[in-house]
């Protein structure tokens, strides 16, 4: 065999550098196929990474109550899920007292959708705002507080004009001034900046941390109408599932759920989530593998062809090789290698283009810690060389089957 690789590549980087264009075309669909697993790969990879980094914020003993089923998902809201009554402030006070294993449950109102929501300081507006109002519990979901703190029980039952904001707000506005005691505008109501929530360590590609939260009766009094919640429901340690089977039963009883009905609420857990993100990723790996597999058989149909002209332009060295007494199987073996070795130097240069689009995608998005896992290198080279080895099989018995006498003939 190392007799065959001496001899068999050598030819195979002569076919390259005689016939360039053409060997380029030939391999054209490997490298496609090959660099598109690979960029795939690394973009879904530094994503998982970042996805599951910013949902692991909320902590591993935190659930989520919402109206419906909130997250990663493809179907549109039923009927049945547009119709539920919200959640409501009393849901979360009957979690508190009648489950023995929540730690603390915090309500999370948001503002009326039909409105464009602004922070404002000094004639400067920030729009489109992530504003909620809660109580003090929800700073033990893992929010971290880069400067002053987060507001307190008594501050939210006085209906206190107090703001927690996020960091890149306070990035905007005060980079070199303390903001805490600043005053500010949100939606035409003054508040006063008491702290600033730090960055999520784990957030999405260049997604700016906008937070601006109020007490929860401070926001009630400034939105009415406000009816939507989700319940930040933290449990004690090691004791979740226990917790979120006691809210399942509690909420139910509150929303007075028949005992033969599915439940009218949804609980999600980071687990969950992080869960429903691979499911998506799943499907997107499989349409990566569909595509590729275009360009691979595109390049593996190059590569028979390309074979196939190598046989007929040297049919003559074919059949000298026989008269001196190689065999089928050493012709077969030959254009074999010949044709794995065309589809590897495809399938490298595909992996080294594959790897610049995820450097690239790197530093456009410095948040998405794109990665080029190595099973991907791995499939890209295996690949490849299957590909040259399967395309290669008609090419190489053609090769082996020519009579030698009519070969040695051949003009």
């Amino acid at each position: 065999m190392r007799a065959y690789l001496q001899s068999s590549v050598p030819l195979a980087f002569q076919t390259l550098r005689e016939h360039k264009l053409r060997s380029f075309l030939t391999v054209l669909g490997i490298i496609i196929g090959t660099s598109t697993v690979i960029a795939v790969s690394a973009i879904v990879v530094g994503f998982d990474s970042t996805v599951t980094g910013f949902v692991k914020e909320f902590g591993g003993n935190t659930a989520m109550v919402f109206k419906f089923q909130f997250g990663f998902r493809f179907n549109n809201l039923t009927k049945e899920e547009r119709t539920r009554k919200p959640l409501t402030l009393n849901d979360a006070r009957a979690i508190s007292e009648r489950c023995p294993t929540v730690e603390a449950v915090s309500p999370y109102l948001f503002p009326p959708w039909n409105t464009i929501h602004r922070i404002k300081y000094k004639g400067d507006d920030i729009y489109r705002i992530d504003m909620g109002g809660t109580e003090a519990g929800y700073a033990s979901g893992g929010t971290v507080m880069k400067m002053g703190r987060f507001f307190s029980d008594v501050e939210n039952l006085h209906h206190m004009p107090v703001v927690v904001i996020g960091e890149d707000i306070q990035r905007a506005w005060f980079p070199f001034v303390d903001p805490i005691g600043k005053w500010v505008e949100v939606d035409g109501h003054s508040l006063q900046i008491v702290g600033v929530m730090q960055r999520p360590s784990s957030s999405f590609a260049n997604q700016e941390d906008r937070r601006v939260l109020l007490p929860y009766f401070t926001m009630r009094k400034m939105f009415p109408n406000a009816q939507e919640h989700m319940l930040v429901v933290i449990a004690q340690p090691g004791k979740l599932p226990q917790a979120i089977d006691e809210v399942r039963t509690v909420l139910r009883i509150q929303r007075r759920v028949p005992f033969d009905k599915p439940d009218n609420f949804y609980i999600n857990t980071a687990e969950q989530m992080i869960a429903d993100f691979r499911r998506i990723t799943a499907m997107v790996a499989i349409v990566t593998v569909v595509l590729s597999s275009i360009g691979l058989l595109v390049g593996g149909i190059g590569v028979m062809n390309i074979m196939l002209v190598s046989v007929t332009e040297r049919t003559r060295e074919i059949g000298v090789r026989k008269a001196i007494g190689a065999r089928r199987g050493d012709i077969t073996v030959q254009f074999l290698i010949e044709a794995v070795t065309l589809t590897l130097i495809g399938g490298v240069l595909g992996i080294l283009f594959g790897w610049a689009i995820a450097v690239a995608v790197r530093l456009i998005f410095p948040s998405l810690p794109t990665l080029v896992p190595l099973w991907a290198v791995a499939l890209g080279v295996v690949v490849s060389a299957a590909v040259g080895l399967f395309f290669g099989i008609w090419p190489a018995s053609k090769a082996a089957r020519l009579d030698p006498v009519v070969a040695l003939r051949y003009e």
